[in-house]
């Protein structure tokens, strides 16, 4: 083999790991945006409101420590472990105790790569529930690792069964999402219940994904597996500060493991990150401390549901429903998402650059988040005002009327 063939032939190695993963398709559905001026975008999952007013109130402890420049503890500072804890306890019901422990992480999508890298070996499989995120299934697909996907029922709903028939002797975690993305579903506590006891019989993890978790409506609840007798050994818990407080780019979400893989985790992030940024974590310790009526005013209370994301939610609703004999809208009472079922035979993808370039309104084809037999369309409607929501869901009905009409 000559020098250059050898050249060659390592460079085609070095990139066969990455090509293995999806693009993400925010970027691509963003480029189309960018190119049909006007577009409203029911796309990316993030919130229209600012951070509470608390997290600039802390910004100034931040600069007043001089050594706050330096680098800090790989698993956050012990101000934000502490309030993260409290919160816990009062939120989700979890206790942090010598079974268990906080590291903080830049975003829960860290929080997953940390998990993956920490549990896993190449070859290993990681069952997904489709629709799955599509980030959860890069992750696993650049660790070396292969998703083992198990469809929902036909409301999105866990087959416990299902899971626990495509357990192998290389799955290593099963993973829930609830409130979930991108279908907007909330699991039930029977059903969380079965699969966190599945993952604890067969000896593997459950990493539960609650990103959302004051995203509920109608008198739902979240639950938390964590928060379950006697399963702090298996279960990985991850959140995030960038939906319910509007701090998306301040990148802080957390994570509670089981005390065993603390080691292992921190390995991760020291390799990665080092520590979280410190001003970040300042910020988020603001954020914890903002009075329930943020929360209560910016995403709707069980009680006040018509306030907030939970108003627009209603409005999105009642115009989805003229969609009836077009497409099918499952219940979906969390998050801020629908998940549409386009009665077509078009390709999802397509459909989307049609809406965007005929009728100026951007949402994400369902092919990346694993669904590929149909047509499906993930609709998010908690970054926008109720005005702009109401004009962009008018659009999507109008454009999916016409286009799967003709």
């Amino acid at each position: 083999m000559s020098l250059l063939t050898e050249i060659q032939f390592c460079m085609e190695s070095l990139t066969s790991r990455m090509q293995a993963v999806q693009s993400p398709i925010i970027p691509v559905v963003g480029e189309l945006i960018k190119n049909s001026p006007g577009t409203i975008s029911l796309g990316q999952g993030v919130v229209s409101y600012s951070p509470p007013p608390e997290v600039l109130e802390f910004l100034p402890k931040f600069l007043a420590e001089s050594t706050n420049n330096l680098y800090k503890a790989v698993e956050g500072i012990p101000p934000l472990l502490a309030a993260i804890a409290g919160k816990l306890q009062a939120f989700n019901g979890m206790e942090i105790n010598e079974d268990n422990c906080i590291v903080v992480t830049a975003g829960s999508n860290m929080g997953f790569m940390n998990a993956i890298l920490a549990i896993t070996s190449p070859g290993d499989e990681i069952i997904l529930n489709t629709p799955y995120y599509f980030n959860h299934e890069m992750a696993i697909a650049m660790a070396g690792c292969r998703a083992v996907l198990v469809e929902t029922d036909e409301n999105y709903q866990l087959r416990p069964q299902a899971i626990a028939q495509a357990i192998t002797p290389k799955t290593r975690a099963v993973v829930t999402i609830s409130p979930n993305n991108p279908t907007g579903v909330v699991y039930s506590e029977a059903a969380l219940r079965q699969v966190n006891q599945i993952c604890g019989t067969h000896g593997i993890y459950h990493i539960s994904d609650e990103a959302y978790e004051y995203f509920t409506y109608n008198g739902v609840k979240h639950i938390s597996p964590g928060a379950f007798e006697g399963n702090n050994q298996y279960t990985i818990s991850l959140y995030s500060l960038s939906k319910a407080y509007g701090f998306a780019s301040w990148r802080i979400g957390y994570m509670v493991i089981p005390q065993h893989l603390l080691v292992a985790v921190k390995k991760v992030q020291d390799t990665i990150l080092i520590c979280p940024p410190v001003v970040s974590q300042y910020a988020a310790l603001g954020a914890l401390q903002a009075k329930p009526e943020y929360l209560l005013e910016n995403i709707g209370a069980l009680a006040q549901p018509a306030v907030g994301i939970a108003q627009v939610r209603e409005l999105v609703i009642n115009s989805l429903n003229r969609l009836q004999g077009l497409c099918s809208i499952a219940p979906a009472n969390g998050a801020f998402y629908f998940f549409l079922k386009v009665y077509t035979e078009m390709d999802a993808f397509d459909l989307v650059k049609r809406l965007i370039q005929e009728h100026q309104v951007a949402v994400i084809p369902g092919t990346t988040f694993g669904m590929e037999n149909g047509c499906y369309l993930r609709v998010a409607y908690g970054a926008l005002q109720k005005d702009t929501a109401k004009a962009g869901i008018e659009r999507l009905v109008q454009g999916l009327q016409t286009i799967v009409n003709s």
